[in-house]
């Protein structure tokens, strides 16, 4: 997709992160029920080939979201994303991990905590998300999973998204 939408991705060795910084060519209000809302995460939160899918979502001080991302053959990649300090349109922090179908958290990948902070910048808007893991080998370990393509091609999909929900 062709935009001139800042796109930062920024690793941080020496503090376990991962700071991505994305523009959106849409106001805050809608990229925050974007990112808040399961019947818009299943539209976009995942890279192309792939697919979303929740089994539940409770978006809530305490809540959580248990998906999966599902490839073209079927196969299913589960997340659960555990939600806090929630600040409407602002920001709100998560504890994010790989699990199976039935939540169980699977301890042999790494877990990480998010923090997802939306802003204005003009008629658009920003999300500027700062990932943090336990291990520099943690960190290594997404990265080298294939996080920054990842998230490349997820936030296009929410590119095409806004898109079409855009008034």
């Amino acid at each position: 997709m062709k935009n001139n939408l800042q796109f930062d991705f920024i690793v941080d060795n020496e503090k376990n992160t991962l700071s991505i910084v994305r523009e959106f060519n849409a106001e805050r209000q809608l990229v925050w029920d974007c990112y808040t809302k399961q019947e818009l995460l299943d539209q976009w939160f995942a890279p192309k080939p792939f697919t979303t899918k929740t089994k539940s979502m409770d978006f809530s001080n305490g809540g959580h979201w248990h998906y999966a991302m599902v490839d073209p053959e079927g196969t299913e990649y589960w997340g659960y994303t555990e939600y806090h300090d929630i600040n409407p349109i602002d920001y709100y922090r998560t504890i994010d991990a790989f699990c199976d179908s039935e939540a169980k958290i699977n301890e042999d990948l790494p877990r990480a905590k998010w923090l997802v902070a939306f802003n204005d910048k003009g008629e658009n808007s920003t999300v500027t998300t700062v990932v943090t893991y336990d291990s520099l080998n943690d960190l290594e370990t997404i990265i080298n999973m294939g996080m920054e393509e990842g998230m490349i091609a997820t936030l296009e999909k929410l590119d095409e998204l806004l898109a079409t929900l855009k008034k």
